[in-house]
């Protein structure tokens, strides 16, 4: 049998509790900040970043060749189609001496940031606030082996973190 300390205490400790979820509850709701890290910042007539990252079937690309190899953005392009992207052109470009250079827009902020993860976050990024479209040009320099594997790309996405909109815009998702 309880004793009456004992239901006096278990009352008291249930009524602190109804309270605490109470008072959660009527916090949630009442909740006026929950988008204010999305457009904190933002100026008037800035583009918007599209930062949702994206499944390389949602990913349009350009593979250009910045090497003497010939034929090097088919055989890439290949390995690209094979792990989903849509390929949009192949081409040959400047020469470059990086890994790799990814060219891209406001509306592919996203898709650039997948695509850091193929070149083990080793790729440079070169982001044209002017570009309109989502298509990201994919850049091989001379310095480029191979594109990463399903599970290095898993774990650069990890320490890569969420993307994030360049200086000078503003996030959105799914534009």
């Amino acid at each position: 049998m309880l004793s009456f300390a004992r239901v006096r205490a278990l009352v008291v400790v249930g009524l602190l509790a109804m309270l605490a979820l109470i008072f959660v509850i009527v916090a949630l709701v009442r909740d006026t900040q929950g988008d204010a890290g999305a457009t904190a910042g933002c100026q008037k007539g800035w583009p918007k970043a599209d930062v949702t990252l994206r499944e390389p079937s949602e990913v349009k690309i350009n593979v250009l060749n910045g090497t003497d190899q010939v034929g090097l953005a088919g055989k890439i392009s290949d390995d690209f189609r094979n792990r989903k992207f849509q390929i949009e052109k192949t081409g040959d470009e400047a020469k470059t001496d990086d890994i790799a250079v990814l060219r891209y827009g406001p509306k592919g902020v996203g898709s650039a940031h997948l695509l850091r993860a193929y070149f083990l976050n080793n790729a440079e990024v070169a982001y044209d606030p002017e570009r309109t479209d989502a298509t990201v040009d994919v850049v091989l320099g001379s310095a480029f082996q191979q594109l990463a594997t399903t599970t290095e790309v898993n774990q650069s996405l990890g320490d890569l973190g969420s993307p994030v909109a360049p200086p000078g815009t503003c996030p959105v998702k799914d534009e």
